[in-house]
């Protein structure tokens, strides 16, 4: 690296930049800090447990029927109860959440690194922002659930068809996000004399851009995830989302719909993990958001 370079990697940021530097303390002792981040993140490794171990934790096939044992309310036995056809809600509850979770994780690492890709772009090259941004606003106006109605009258109900018709509905709003933090970050000083010096416009953008815009990237990446497994259940609950071979909350959700009063823990147990999961989910990205902004930092 360069001597200029490193004098402007090393130079203190002022006025905007400083809102844009965040605390030299790592960020596990920031959110270790915050409550709502703690709940949030042992709900989610829970989970994430849950779902890796759930052959162990819950052996044998979730979809074994025993119609001897429908709508057994829970006991020992059954810890969530049966269903109508004498399936184990538990069982169905963790080797659903691994389906849900791989969807929703999936989903989140494609809609984002396009979007990462996409956003710097069109933040720094304004003949391309002028095209892209007219495609997305397009595709923000293209209701989501219309999409994925198509995407599976074409290639049928499958987790491909969920994940595909997801990440290209998740693309947009992320897109826009990243772009509107590279516009002000392309109009700091210290990208100005980056490329007065001459600095390639590639290692601008890795070395100064990419950090700088990399709090609210954080944060938006739990928002998305969070919209993911929710649509992921959404469309599988009317029917466009994962086939009917395939176990997921949302499955599980939809088959329960016609038993609410009859046996009210088919509903429970898979709603409860789903509401759990999302909640930690906006919780996480509400905490990460207090403790990357230093705006926010300082009125604490």
């Amino acid at each position: 690296m360069s001597t200029i370079e490193q004098s402007l990697s090393e130079s203190p940021a002022t006025g905007e930049e400083a809102t844009l530097v965040s605390s030299h303390r790592p960020l596990w002792q920031r959110l270790v800090r915050n409550p709502a981040a703690v709940f949030s993140i042992a709900v989610l490794v829970l989970m994430a447990l849950g779902a890796i171990l759930a052959p162990v934790i819950a052996p044998g096939n979730p979809m074994r029927v025993s119609p001897a044992l429908r709508f057994t309310p829970p006991g020992p036995e059954h810890l969530f109860g049966t269903d109508n056809l004498g399936r184990d809600i538990f069982k169905m509850v963790l080797h659903g959440s691994r389906t849900s979770l791989l969807v929703g994780l999936i989903v989140t690492l494609v809609s984002m690194s396009v979007a990462i890709v996409l956003g710097v772009i069109s933040g720094f090259y304004r003949k391309v922002d002028v095209v892209l941004m007219r495609f997305v606003d397009g595709m923000m106006a293209f209701p989501g659930i219309v999409l994925a109605t198509a995407a599976a009258g074409i290639m049928g109900p499958s987790v491909t068809t969920v994940i595909t018709s997801l990440s290209i509905v998740l693309i947009a709003p992320s897109l826009r996000i990243v772009r509107g933090q590279v516009l002000v970050v392309r109009e700091l000083q210290m990208i100005e004399a980056a490329r007065a010096v001459g600095v390639p416009t590639l290692r601008i953008l890795s070395r100064y851009v990419l950090p700088a815009v990399s709090s609210p990237i954080l944060v938006q990446t739990s928002f998305i995830f969070s919209a993911a497994v929710l649509g992921e259940a959404g469309l599988s609950f009317i029917g466009v989302g994962i086939g009917p071979r395939d176990l997921s909350w949302g499955n599980a959700l939809t088959e329960a719909r016609n038993y609410i009063s009859q046996a009210p823990w088919i509903v429970l147990f898979p709603g409860l993990a789903l509401m759990l999961t999302i909640l930690s989910l906006n919780l996480l990205g509400d905490a990460l958001r207090d403790v990357l902004d230093p705006r926010l930092a300082r009125r604490r």
